[in-house]
């Protein structure tokens, strides 16, 4: 395990996906990541690489061949190095070395950096084409927060609120059998009160959003998800529809990149919301999260 702290956050971070664990509140003494217990979800905050959401029929074309791949990619489990760690930051970096070539063609080196600003975790990605030619990707986050944070409230004392991007149409997106296809556009997405029913039909996901809030309406605590220039977030629980209830926890995940639409073609050149980098060009960005 491996941790940087300050004075507000205590963060646990583990090398096999680069993956945060436990995010511990020094002042107000809450635990606000999800415990991954695998009776619901067995993860925290998995890396969504090279594809985020899932293929159609789990595969897909490049350049006359067909690979296969599973929902959100192998990043989520792979060993990172750590290439840099002071008390508040640390960077881990992965190299692809020809260990992927059977499900994805391309070699990369992926390098995640996490780093502390008072009450918030700053989380910093880099992704460079070491290829000779272009490389096509998508990359996302898929972080996990435990809800309710507080004794005695429920998951209805909780809400989510959303800021959408400037001078931009929000669309908002459905998944059916994990493949999307458009609901609906407009800027005047409301405050959303948690139920048990919320994702009973799988993930909310919008495009053109700055910025998500969790918060109860009791005692004010929750996280600040901030993600200024993401093309694509979802919202996602999972659903237990034999107790008609979700597990306890939301995930707010900033993506750059989305599931297969109902009517893709399979090349991943021509994949909706795929992200493409030049040979030896890098691309980068990062996303806040803040805990109150």
């Amino acid at each position: 395990m491996i941790v940087i702290e300050n004075d507000w956050l205590k963060v646990d971070i583990v090398r096999h996906g680069a993956e945060v664990r436990k995010v511990k509140h020094k002042k107000n003494k809450l635990d606000y990541m999800w415990t991954g217990d695998e009776a619901y979800w067995g993860r925290v905050s998995p890396v969504l690489f090279p594809i985020v959401g899932r293929l159609k029929e789990d595969h897909y074309q490049l350049d006359g061949q067909t690979f296969k791949m599973s929902q959100h990619g192998f990043l989520r489990d792979v060993e990172f190095d750590v290439e840099e760690q002071n008390p508040t930051t640390v960077s881990f970096v992965f190299e692809s070395l020809g260990r992927f070539i059977h499900v994805y063609p391309y070699e990369f080196k992926a390098m995640i950096r996490y780093r502390l600003m008072e009450g918030s975790l700053i989380v910093k990605w880099q992704i460079l084409n070491v290829n000779p030619e272009e490389m096509y990707f998508s990359i996302g986050a898929h972080p996990a927060f435990m809800i309710p944070l507080v004794e005695n409230e429920t998951l209805e004392d909780y809400r989510l609120n959303f800021t959408p991007a400037a001078n931009k149409n929000v669309m908002e997106y459905e998944l059916k059998d994990s493949l999307i296809q458009e609901k609906g556009t407009g800027n005047d997405l409301s405050t959303i009160q948690l139920k048990n029913s919320l994702f009973a039909h799988d993930a909310l996901i919008y495009s053109n959003i700055d910025k998500v809030t969790l918060v109860s309406n009791q005692s004010g605590h929750g996280v600040e998800v901030i993600f200024q220039g993401f093309p694509f977030v979802g919202i996602w629980s999972k659903y237990m529809e034999t107790e008609g209830a979700i597990a306890p926890f939301v995930c707010i995940e900033p993506w750059y990149g989305i599931a297969d639409t109902y009517d893709t073609t399979g090349n991943l050149k021509e994949k909706f919301g795929v992200n493409k980098l030049g040979a030896g060009e890098s691309f980068q960005t990062e996303y806040i999260m803040k805990f109150k």
